[in-house]
């Protein structure tokens, strides 16, 4: 191949990948964090504020129960989701050695009994031995066959429960969605506000990272419906979705609003009750066979009244209820 043209290629391929860096880069500053800070694995983990809940600080985030039996003998490593962080926090100060918690300023010491990973890494570390206990929504399928693949099976407790939202600028005049509208934006079929009766601007549907609680939540309330990639995320007014605690309670950002669905609100007794249509479970999860009776215990544990009144105070909803 003639060199000239052979340079000339090589400058139409870097150019096309700048450009598209630079579109990533855009997407993000320009809307991502509009509706749903910290996309990137690192952001997403560091978008709550760990020093606010980290255990035996007198932090007001957090909610043992008190004069509750301590662990003692095999301290079983417990992870979770960033969404759950208040959760697994006030077990580990409620039954957990204060010894056994390593806090170093910015993230948990490898020692450390409690760890915070969030979903993608929790999971990975559950079924690499890790962790022992991990306290997350459900798997995604591809998390699944990874925990096959390695031969590994995963016993799944619900604690607890929460709601799957949708969020939009505060500024959007829609303010409520079917599921079936939903799945429309999802899968391309409706592209612009004005028909759910909004703005004549287009529909810029956010997304969350690959095998994220919140993106799992997503994919399974599509079914069978393929999620279409978006390309009007650079112009259109955004919709995101996360999960109702982890919006109003942990980043509690202003300029957001959460969408009703088929006319109904998230509330603690519209999920409880099984009214609003997207709730789900919350599960402490651990390894089939596991032989460290500690981890049996911290699971009785969460099941206890002690530990359902932890999941209440921390803002989600406890079993029962």
């Amino acid at each position: 191949m003639d060199r000239k043209k052979l340079v000339k290629q090589l400058a139409v391929i870097a150019l096309f990948i700048v450009l598209f860096a630079g579109l990533d880069l855009a997407i993000y500053q320009l809307f991502i964090k509009r509706v749903i800070s910290h996309h990137t694995p690192g952001m997403q983990k560091m978008s709550v504020e760990v020093a606010n809940y980290v255990p035996f600080t007198g932090s007001e985030n957090v909610f043992p129960a008190k004069d509750a039996e301590k662990l003692e003998g095999d301290i079983p490593t417990i992870d979770g989701a960033a969404a759950l962080l208040p959760v697994y926090a006030g077990f580990v100060e409620s039954i957990y050695p204060e010894d056994s918690v390593i806090y170093k300023g910015e993230d948990y010491d490898t020692a450390s009994a409690m760890h915070y990973t969030n979903t993608r890494g929790a999971y990975k570390d559950i079924v690499d031995g890790n962790a022992d206990i991990i306290i997350c929504a459900q798997p995604s399928d591809e998390q699944l066959a990874y925990a096959a693949e390695k031969g590994v099976e995963l016993e799944m407790v619900p604690i607890g429960s929460d709601a799957f939202v949708f969020i939009v600028n505060s500024n959007n005049p829609v303010s409520d969605i079917s599921i079936e509208q939903i799945r429309g934006i999802y899968s391309g079929q409706i592209t612009n506000w004005s028909e759910l009766g909004g703005n004549n601007m287009p529909i810029a549907a956010m997304r969350r990272n690959k095998n994220s609680g919140s993106e799992t939540a997503l994919e399974k309330l599509m079914g069978d419906l393929p999620i279409k990639p978006d390309y009007t995320a650079l112009f259109g007014s955004p919709i995101g979705f996360s999960f109702r605690y982890y919006v109003t309670g942990m980043l509690a950002e202003g300029g957001v609003k959460i969408l009703t669905i088929n006319g109904i609100s998230p509330t603690p007794e519209t999920i409880a009750d099984g009214s609003y249509p997207v709730a789900g479970n919350i599960y402490a999860v651990y390894r089939k066979g596991e032989t460290n009776g500690n981890v049996y215990k911290a699971i009785d544990f969460m099941l206890s009244p002690e530990g359902q009144k932890i999941i209440e105070d921390s803002g989600y909803i406890p079993l029962g209820q």
